[in-house]
């Protein structure tokens, strides 16, 4: 898939975001920028430290764009929620999320995003693995159950969005916000700026 997402007559460089979610999509173009959407079909099965995990799928989900592509510069990101050094994906369905949702009851994780950006003209390229600290209160299973019932948790790492209706559940974080939807805008900017100067 790929299309236009917004358009900005001030950028002197071609971008394209090499990922389908519309919370990336919506903070890219919150940061200004005019870009192109290809969704790259990639293995996303690696184990590792969530860490090391968001790198390596990022890299492959940039390179698959930039094996398609002459010129522009390609941004992919990925998403890892981390409890006790064990990653936590997208939940299979509501029995999972709940599991999710209750081992982060009352408990500090880890969110883990990796960014890759790559120039596909001269394949230059940079990645980044940025962590935010995340809290959640006591969660009961009824809280619980009525989240998972919305359907929002289903297509989250870690079975919540911060964003969305698992607000509440968070008593504090420590680091990026944006991180924790899973698109740090911060490095981000900062891995752009390098990129095109």
């Amino acid at each position: 898939m790929i299309s236009n997402a917004s358009e900005n007559s001030n950028q002197s460089f071609r971008l394209i975001l090499a990922s389908g979610s519309p919370r990336r999509r919506e903070l890219l173009k919150q940061m200004g920028y005019s870009f192109e959407i290809q969704v790259p079909d990639v293995d996303e099965n690696v184990s590792g430290h969530a860490r090391d995990v968001v790198a390596i799928l990022s890299r492959r989900k940039a390179q698959a764009v930039a094996a398609t592509r002459s010129e522009g510069v390609i941004i992919a990101s990925d998403t890892l929620v981390s409890l006790d050094g064990a990653a936590l994906g997208k939940p299979r369905d509501a029995a999972d999320a709940h599991r999710m949702l209750r081992a982060l009851s009352g408990r500090t994780h880890e969110v883990f995003t990796g960014v890759t950006l790559i120039d596909a003209a001269d394949g230059r390229s940079a990645t980044r693995a940025v962590r935010t600290g995340v809290r959640f209160r006591e969660l009961d299973d009824a809280e619980i159950d009525s989240y998972i019932a919305t359907g929002e948790p289903m297509d989250k790492a870690g079975a919540y969005a911060i964003q969305g209706g698992a607000h509440g559940f968070v008593e504090g974080f420590e680091g990026s916000y944006e991180n924790v939807i899973g698109f740090p805008v911060d490095d981000i900017r900062e891995m752009l700026q390098d990129f095109i100067h």
